[in-house]
């Protein structure tokens, strides 16, 4: 109830003086007076919009959060409802500013602490699976098959190891067999094979396809061992001998993986992965800041977290070069921004394809109001490298992933790259989850939050409802970072979510 009340004294939020717009903490109504704004609603707002609350003329930029979100394609009057029927998106030059934004990262007063498994090399795990990873889609089921044979009574006897993961993929044939495309499949494969949440990994591939398992191992300098068995159907003498064989040397792995316990190690062995996905006009008010608030906190504990999904920072980038503590690293951000608008030109596409139709729904309007929610999730610290897709990130700090704005695929480069932990932000509901890191959702608004409390970690509507601010429930998803890095289940860890998940970046053709 207290929170229904709250949202009433406050029907609307202003983000910034300068701001052109305020949006709807509610639905209002028609002739609402926004007293504190000194207007009254010409027609209906729903939640999460946007409402006038300055003249704008036709072909002025509309600003929110002080930064423009687009320009109007009509004149705009205070009182009407801001959206994809007045409200465009137009190119425009963004001032980079190299490093303007520079400040020490913060020391904090205590050390922040998990239960990690530390691993023989001194990698630090927040979980412990063995893995099953299919080289080409043509070896999926197999990979499959194996994964499944683990059961819960099966692994009674393993309690320390989290499960056995299938990690399989649509991909791997039907393209050039040398290429960025196949490389870029090779390394991501080679990143999950590394991830410190793997203590063992079995390869299957099928023999005939592009991406030779032979191949694979010399571009990626592995070498099979007791932990990373690779198996080829067709010499291994077909499907069932492959499951027969792979289920053989699961087993064989299982007494060495269960052979660890977590120990109390310092918070800067964590890799936050961002994410946000089916996002709305509270995202960027609610959890992605709540959400950089925690990551600022761990980046003063030592720790690195990954911003990416690059058409979703477009137009928001100089936010970023801003905080770059080189020119040479705010030139290799530009450099992917550059090349991301070369592409879809390629493909006949732009840039403001993307936000969704859900996303819109919700009341995002134009990449740029998107992209300016999105970047929050980063907090405010340093930006210390950009690495490109599935590379893997050695920096401290906050990082940014070259990835496309899908979430999975975004997910998985960031997986690849080292993160063992996602936090992933909400509007519309998302249910992702994710293996072998596990995956936080945060959802932007208390009903989302109360209608999907079996998907949802922690509800960030309590902002707008005005019961706590950003620092705080920062502080809150940072508190639950180290739980469930010490172990503790996420929700779609407990709904059994992440087997599927696995979704490399395919480049070229398909053939």
């Amino acid at each position: 109830m207290s929170n229904v009340v709250s949202l009433i004294r406050r029907p609307t939020l202003r983000l910034n003086p300068a701001d052109d717009v305020v949006i709807a903490a509610r639905p209002l109504s028609a002739g609402t007076r926004v007293d504190a704004e000194g207007v009254e609603c010409l027609e209906a707002i729903p939640a999460g919009h946007k409402l006038a609350v300055r003249a704008v003329a036709k072909g002025q930029p509309v600003k929110r959060y002080n930064q423009i979100i687009g320009f109007a394609t009509r004149d705009i009057v205070p009182g009407q409802h801001v959206h994809t029927h007045n409200l465009a998106f137009e190119m425009f030059e963004r001032d980079y500013a190299v490093g303007a934004d520079l400040k020490p990262t913060p020391v904090p007063a205590d050390s922040a602490t998990f239960m990690g498994i530390v691993r023989a090399d001194g990698r630090v795990a927040t979980r412990n699976y063995i893995g099953v990873i299919s080289t080409v889609n043509c070896s999926a089921s197999v990979s499959k098959y194996v994964a499944a044979h683990f059961t819960p009574e099966r692994m009674a006897d393993f309690p320390n190891v989290d499960g056995v993961v299938p990690i399989t993929h649509s991909s791997g044939c039907g393209m050039a067999s040398s290429g960025d495309g196949i490389d870029l499949l090779r390394k991501t494969i080679a990143g999950y094979c590394r991830h410190v949440n793997f203590a063992g990994v079995v390869i299957i591939g099928l023999g005939c396809e592009a991406n030779q398992m032979d191949a694979l191992f010399q571009a990626e300098q592995m070498n099979e061992g007791s932990l990373l068995k690779p198996l080829v159907i067709q010499t291994s003498g077909g499907s069932r001998k492959t499951v027969e064989a792979g289920v053989a040397a699961v087993a064989s792995m299982l007494p060495s993986a269960n052979a660890v316990h977590r120990q109390r190690v310092s918070a800067s062995h964590i890799t936050i992965g961002l994410q946000c996905g089916g996002s709305d006009g509270y995202s960027g008010i609610t959890a992605n800041p709540a959400l950089g608030a925690a990551c600022d906190l761990l980046v003063a504990h030592g720790g690195t977290v990954i911003l990416s999904e690059t058409p979703e920072i477009y137009g928001a980038e100089h936010l970023l070069t801003r905080r770059a503590v080189s020119q040479a690293v705010a030139d290799k951000l530009i450099t992917r921004i550059r090349w991301w608008e070369q592409y879809t030109e390629r493909n006949a596409g732009s840039m403001d394809n993307n936000p969704s139709p859900g996303n819109k729904a919700g009341g995002l309007t134009t990449i740029l109001e998107k992209s300016l929610g999105a970047v929050a999730k980063g907090g405010t610290t340093n930006l210390v490298d950009v690495v490109e897709y599935a590379d893997l990130v050695t920096a401290k700090g906050f990082v940014f992933m070259d990835t496309p704005g899908y979430d999975p695929v975004s997910a998985t480069g960031q997986v690849a790259g080292g993160a063992n932990l996602i936090c992933f932000t909400t509007g519309r509901g998302s249910v992702y989850g994710c293996k072998p890191s596990p995956s936080i959702k945060l959802a932007t608004n208390t009903p989302l939050y109360e209608r999907m409390t079996e998907d949802m970690d922690i509800n960030c509507g309590e902002i707008v409802d005005g019961t706590v601010s950003v620092q705080e429930k920062g502080r809150e998803i940072f508190e639950l970072i180290l739980q469930v890095a010490s172990g503790e289940a996420t929700r779609s860890e407990a709904l059994g979510m992440g087997n599927d998940e696995f979704v490399p970046w395919q480049l070229g053709a398909v053939m």
